[in-house]
């Protein structure tokens, strides 16, 4: 099985989407409808031309991805059937080489994200409130090693 790490290219959109989908229901069962159905949208629309996106490829198939807003991580996602094969954590180690340190945000009530962003050394910086849904969310930070 080959894995590779590469640039987002727009051909990738339909499998990123899909990636989304899964991993995002499953992180964040507390989510409704609309707010899945606004963020699909939002994705090839707004938050894919204004990041820089890296791809983690396995035989050809895009299996995970993280997206990139200088050194904020604007989402990271890995195909739940592949959680716990480092997929992650080698997205978070390529923006780690390219942004040294990072910033991100997640949902308080996202124990799935919350779990990596922890064990990969993130601390938390900030509490506040997603004003699109009343969530609250943790802004965490990892220094340059």
């Amino acid at each position: 099985m080959s894995t590779e790490i590469r640039l987002y290219q727009d051909s990738d959109v339909n499998a990123l989407l899909a990636v989304w989908e899964a991993s995002s229901r499953l992180a964040h069962p507390f989510m409704t409808e609309a707010f899945f159905g606004q963020e699909r949208r939002n994705i090839p629309e707004l938050y894919l031309p204004n990041a820089e996106t890296w791809v983690v490829v396995q035989d050809r198939t895009v299996v995970g991805f993280i997206a990139l807003i200088g050194n904020e991580v604007g989402g990271l996602f890995v195909d739940p059937a592949l959680h716990g094969q480092k997929l992650g954590k080698a997205l978070m180690d390529k923006a780690r080489e390219l942004h040294g340190s990072l910033v991100v945000e997640v949902f308080k009530d996202n124990t799935l994200g919350r779990r990596f962003y922890d064990r990969y050394g993130f601390q938390l910086i900030e509490e506040k409130v997603f004003e699109r849904t009343g969530d609250v969310l943790f802004r965490m930070e990892l220094a340059a090693s």
